[in-house]
């Protein structure tokens, strides 16, 4: 049974993990194969995606911190939506940062700061984990009670 991207929940954060990364793939092969002309253009586009990745992953912790009161949210199954998103778009998302981090690796030396790049498609995963990702409900924590500080006072 396949599964058209536009059937998926979150269809705009995949779509834009793999935009960036295409953008990216593209711009930093170009500086590799000696087009010195798009030096400067896959130095911004890297950084540029390393700066956008990293506010999302700012807005995807601060969503996650507020889900946290009532789902128990794990780095797994936040950032790589291990057991919280269907597999396609566990596919499509993580796919997208495999790419990022082979295409980072492979033009390395002609594009330095493309190895920051993936934090674009892993923020992107996170964002998607913390606004559709399915975590179950928050376990009590033997000895803790809510509304006490860990001395066990009221807060």
């Amino acid at each position: 049974m396949t599964t058209k991207l536009g059937d998926l929940p979150g269809r705009a954060i995949i779509t834009a993990s793999w935009i960036g990364t295409a953008l990216f793939a593209v711009t930093a092969a170009a500086d590799r194969a000696g087009v010195e002309s798009l030096e400067p253009v896959a130095t911004f586009t890297a950084l540029a995606l390393f700066a956008a990745g990293f506010v999302i992953w700012i807005v995807a912790f601060v969503m996650a911190v507020a889900r946290s009161t009532e789902a128990e949210i794990t780095v797994p199954g936040l950032f790589f939506l291990q057991g919280t998103a269907p597999r396609p778009v566990q596919v499509q998302l993580l796919g997208s940062l495999a790419v990022a981090i082979v295409v980072a690796g492979a033009t390395a030396s002609a594009a330095p700061f493309g190895v920051m790049q993936p934090v674009f498609p892993l923020a992107l995963a996170g964002l998607w984990g913390a606004r559709h990702g399915a975590f179950g409900p928050r376990k009590a924590r033997p000895g803790r009670r809510r509304g006490t500080d860990s001395a066990g006072d009221a807060a």
